[in-house]
């Protein structure tokens, strides 16, 4: 195992949780473990081991960085991890508020409506 690779599994599973890690560890296969190997070690053992931005604002810039370009199906696991990196509901409503300015209000009234589904099942 890489440097990188062990890195990047340990900021995965900080980030993340160990259960979502585990299951996506369990759910891999010899077609796409190489794309898993590239996830782990660049987005979770370059960008998100880095130490130049804390969590926190990375957990922003990803938030606002998934609802600009409209990759939506991320959001809810990405606002989930939130609890884990240290950002606060308001630190999420900041980032899609640069989002409707930036990028465009539709996609950053689905990613609010994907937020706050995701924070009424943590409530419930």
């Amino acid at each position: 195992m890489t440097d990188r690779r062990e890195a990047g599994m340990s900021v995965r599973r900080a980030v993340l949780g160990e259960a979502h890690v585990d299951r996506a560890e369990a759910a891999k296969t010899a077609l796409d473990a190489p794309f898993q190997d590239l996830i782990t070690e660049g987005a979770w053992g370059t960008v998100w081991a880095s130490d130049a931005i804390p969590l926190r604002e990375r957990s922003m810039l990803t938030l606002a960085l998934l609802a600009a370009t409209g990759n939506f199906e991320e959001i809810p696991m990405h606002v989930r991890a939130c609890a884990r990196t240290g950002a606060s509901k308001r630190d999420v409503m900041e980032a899609f508020q640069h989002v409707a300015i930036y990028a465009g209000v539709p996609r950053a009234n689905h990613a609010i409506k994907l937020a706050k589904q995701v924070w009424a099942e943590e409530d419930a």
